[in-house]
């Protein structure tokens, strides 16, 4: 089976490229902007007759993507998320290769869903940002193309070579600094929320059962147990080794503090924030600050937990990877960094 990976140096990518390379039926093709692809190509700016070309001459059985922007203005997500997706769209069905396509999607196209329940597939999306936006429009591209196609919606994604910018990232980080200082006490905010996080390489899985099965439509690719990054927190500190004392900061009220590029002026300088970079902040804004629910930068709210009955019915896929596994495997890149 030839298979056309695009995006295989992100996040996911390299995990998805793994996967596939270990399967001796897979013959691997990589298109991305990198030096290090087979084969160069920005989906943002390209043409569809260009990729068209490409496919025609490479006829790949399957088409997976797994590029796109987690971050950025509303014009680069829409550029990066949605405008490369309409390229691929159109160029496979311009294409006489016949490829099924795979698009990887996000749980942000849901947005925010009620505290205790499993958001399934036929959820009324909701995306609380552009970046949800710009993917459930990619997501409603694909659906409605007319191609042998499936979407999986991936919910937190976690595991080696997290960002350092994502919520566990910054945690790790701040330990890290924590314990090469000798801090006694880790002041954190943005505890609260709530995630089904899966790890990376449970989703490479996915991603290759996907690529072989007859599966359409969206699929969500969870766990099905929401954590509390608070819980999530106190393991990362065992793995650690850390014995310091994990303090949790509320997030006061301030203007900024609902667009995760900007600082929070609720927080003094020196805390720990999970989901935005750190901000000074007065003694005054202090005192007179009401405490706010932190929000998170997906747009998700505090709550979030898959219904992964689909995957499991239509790919025969269930996570194998437990949490403690994907935050020590955090934990050991962040240690070498010590």
């Amino acid at each position: 089976m030839r298979v056309l990976l695009i995006g295989a140096n992100g996040y996911l990518g390299r995990y998805v490229a793994d996967r596939l390379l270990a399967d001796p039926a897979v013959q691997l093709t990589a298109l991305g902007r990198g030096d290090d692809a087979d084969v160069r190509f920005d989906l943002a700016t390209g043409s569809p007759g260009a990729l068209t070309r490409f496919l025609d001459a490479v006829h790949p059985g399957v088409v997976i993507n797994c590029a796109g922007a987690t971050r950025g203005g509303a014009r680069e997500l829409t550029r990066h998320n949605t405008v490369a997706v309409a390229t691929i769209c159109e160029s496979l069905r311009r294409s006489g290769c016949g490829a099924r396509l795979v698009q990887l999607g996000c749980a942000a196209e849901y947005g925010p869903s009620q505290p205790g329940s499993s958001t399934a597939e036929d959820a009324v999306p909701r995306p609380g940002g552009p970046y949800g936006v710009s993917k459930l429009a990619a997501t409603e591209l694909v659906l409605g193309s007319g191609l042998d196609a499936v979407v999986l919606r991936v919910f937190s994604p976690v595991g080696p070579g997290t960002p350092a910018g994502s919520p566990l990232g910054r945690l790790a980080e701040a330990m890290r600094r924590a314990m090469q200082s000798g801090d006694g006490e880790l002041k954190l905010s943005g505890l609260g929320v709530q995630r089904d996080f899966v790890d990376v390489r449970d989703v490479a899985r996915a991603v290759h059962a996907a690529s072989l099965s007859a599966a359409q439509g969206v699929v969500n690719i969870g766990t099905g147990r929401a954590v509390r990054l608070r819980d999530a927190a106190a393991v990362l500190a065992r793995v650690a080794g850390y014995g310091g004392a994990l303090n949790e900061l509320d997030v006061p009220h301030g203007g900024a503090h609902n667009d995760p590029r900007h600082g929070h002026p609720g927080r003094p300088q020196g805390l720990a924030g999970i989901g935005s970079p750190r901000s000074e902040a007065t003694p005054e804004q202090l005192a007179t600050a009401a405490p706010q629910p932190y929000p998170y930068p997906d747009g998700c709210g505090a709550w979030q937990q898959a219904d992964v009955r689909t995957a499991r019915d239509r790919l025969g896929w269930r996570p194998r990877i437990n949490l403690e596994e994907s935050l020590a495997d955090i934990w050991m890149e962040a240690a070498c960094r010590i």
